[in-house]
Parts: C-alpha cells; structure tokens; sequence
C-alpha cells in the first residue's frame, strides 16, 4: 500500500470517529485585521490556557535516481532524512521569527517524520503545547522547513524536485474547536497533482 493510501485510511478512520461533531464553519472574519484595516497581533490574554496540537505534511518528489541515492546514503552531505527531521524540530520552534504576526509559544511536544518513498520523501510534523494559542502554524512551518531541507541536501544530485503537498491534517483544543482534514480534502486528487502521489520504496 503506497504512503498516501495508508494516511488516507487513517484520515477517514479519524472522520468515521469523530463523526457526531458538527461541521466547523468558516470564521466570518479575519482576525489579523483591526476594525481600521490596519494589521495586528491578536491580543490572546482573555483566553484560556488549554492543550492544543497539530499535525501537519509535506512531499518531496524526487527522480527515481535520487530517492536510490538517499536509500544507499550516497549523498554528499550525508542523510538527508534525518537532518530534514532535526531541521523541522528548529524551525518549528522558531515559527514566530518566521511568521511576523504569530505568537512564540511554549512548546512540549514536537515530532517530525520523514518516510523515503518510491517517488520521493513524505514528511510529517506532530506538535503539541499548553496556550491560549494553536500550534498549526508550528506544524506548517516544521515540515516545510524538513521539505526545503531535504532539497537542499539533495540538490547537487537533481535540481528539479518539487515540494507539495504542504497542509494540515488535523488540530485539536481552542474555541473554535477540533479541524480534521477529510479524504476530499487530500492533496493530489486533480490530474496535475497525480505525480506527487508517495509510493513507499521496497
């Protein structure tokens, strides 16, 4: 079974569990805004301190060539996999440096994953804190910082590869409630996507 046939399966059993919750609906507004127009950080001080987490993924497609290099480790700055994982932990600490308007939060829990697959590298971010505060932007900015690192070590073998797939699964705590991202919703559904589809490695 290929790396996204197996996430979908675990995506729909998480839709098949948390079937009772209403649909969330759209904020009507958009809360980076102040009623003048002008930009701002959003004042949290009134809210609750409560558990939150997110889970977030990414792809690297690569050429066949490369996803053999990466499995034998030929690479000339070594593997890519596992300095991709250390380089999304970092990053993800730092999201409110890269994000001007973000809150810097007190983090407990980060994980980063990167899977080699037939066609690339799949990469997934888990992070979990105790704010007033989601952590989606956290998990976002984690496997993007993985994905750009995974390039970087891999580009002196094939400047073509390709990041997508960048989005978020699933987040959970906060006012406006729990956000699982459904089977419709999956990355590389339309014909231009097809390509990106993981395939595990044998």
């Amino acid at each position: 079974m290929s790396c996204s046939g197996r996430a979908r399966e675990k995506r729909e059993a998480l839709v098949k569990r948390t079937a009772k919750k209403p649909p969330q609906q759209p904020s009507a507004k958009l809360s980076h805004y102040a009623k003048t127009g002008q930009v701002r950080m959003v004042d949290v001080s009134a809210k609750a301190v409560t558990s939150r987490t997110a889970v977030a993924e990414a792809f690297v497609n690569m050429q066949p060539s490369v996803v053999r290099a990466v499995r034998r480790l030929k690479n000339p700055k070594g593997d890519p996999l596992e300095v991709a994982r250390i380089a999304g932990i970092a990053a993800c600490k730092r999201t409110a440096e890269w994000i001007p308007l973000c809150h810097p939060l007190p983090l407990t829990h980060i994980d980063v994953t990167a899977t080699l697959c037939q066609n690339g590298v799949s990469l997934r971010s888990s992070v979990t804190t105790a704010a007033q505060t989601g952590v989606e932007m956290e998990a976002l900015v984690a496997v993007s910082a993985a994905a750009l690192t995974v390039y970087d070590m891999c580009k002196a073998l094939d400047k073509s590869m390709e990041i997508t797939n960048i989005a978020l699964l699933k987040k959970t705590g906060g006012k406006s409630g729990d956000y699982l991202r459904g089977p419709r919703d999956t990355p590389g559904k339309t014909k231009s996507r097809a390509k990106a589809s993981p395939r595990p490695g044998r």
